[in-house]
């Protein structure tokens, strides 16, 4: 059974930088999409970024464009995230999510199926 396992997460001060790897095991059958999204204590999950497989196609949440990257490794099979001049808005637990049905929007938590177990990013000012 396909799984995914974040890695990266830690304690960084503001305006440091981390990179987070989420690596994939076993097959995932049409991979169509994957993102990562993240979550604040007392907030709702919201998306920080995501790649169409296929076509490489990237978007990011507002609050990523400029200071974030993802890339894909399809070798690998890893999907990284580097942050960039992170701040304490920042700290959250991070997860890397992929959709496994073909087409269609990848666009909130809701459309992706497959989730990691997170891992914890902590920004202190």
């Amino acid at each position: 059974q396909a799984q995914l396992v974040e890695s990266g997460g830690g304690s960084v001060q503001a305006g440091g930088s981390l990179r987070l790897s989420c690596t994939v095991s076993g097959y995932i059958y049409n991979n169509y999409c994957m993102g990562w999204f993240r979550q604040a204590p007392g907030k709702s999950r919201e998306m920080v970024a995501r790649v169409i497989i296929r076509t490489g196609d990237t978007f990011y949440g507002d609050s990523a464009k400029g200071r974030f990257t993802v890339s894909q490794d399809n070798v690998k099979k890893t999907l990284d995230l580097q942050m960039t001049n992170l701040t304490s808005d920042d700290s959250a637990v991070y997860y890397c999510a992929t959709k496994r049905t073909f087409g269609g929007a990848c666009a909130a938590s809701g459309d992706f199926g497959l989730w990691g177990p997170g891992t914890q990013v902590t920004v202190s000012s």
